[in-house]
């Protein structure tokens, strides 16, 4: 069982940058991979970034999908039990509640495949 909690949400501007925390529960968090997932207001969730847990079959280098790449950032702290999503130059379309989820295994990037999931995270980029 991991719990998932997410925070660091908030209002920025264009080109401004965030940093999301997803601290998780659980003894055996560093085998775990995690994942962020964000909903924008009238769409599906999407993938975003996911980092690997140790073992997972998935190497140790986080992933991305191509709309966040080069802007955001994943860091991954097993004593701290927390995975950082960092964000740059945001845009508005970043708008978004983000969600952290784990999963045992390797990474994917379907919302079925993760059984733990955060509350979730507002964050709305406006000028």
């Amino acid at each position: 069982q991991v719990d998932l909690v997410e925070s660091g949400g908030g209002s920025v501007q264009p080109g401004d940058s965030l940093t999301l925390s997803c601290a998780a529960s659980g003894r055996t968090f560093r085998t775990y991979t995690v994942a962020w997932f964000r909903q924008g207001p009238g769409k599906d969730r999407e993938f975003v970034a996911a980092v690997p847990g140790s073992g997972s079959g998935s190497g140790e280098r986080p992933y991305y999908e191509d709309f966040v790449k080069g802007r955001f950032a994943l860091t991954r702290d097993n004593a701290k039990n927390t995975v950082t999503l960092e964000m740059n130059s945001l845009k508005r379309d970043d708008t978004a509640v983000y969600f952290c989820a784990a999963k045992e295994g390797a990474i994917v990037g379907w919302t079925a495949s993760y059984p733990y999931w955060g509350q979730g995270t507002q964050v709305t980029i406006s000028s």
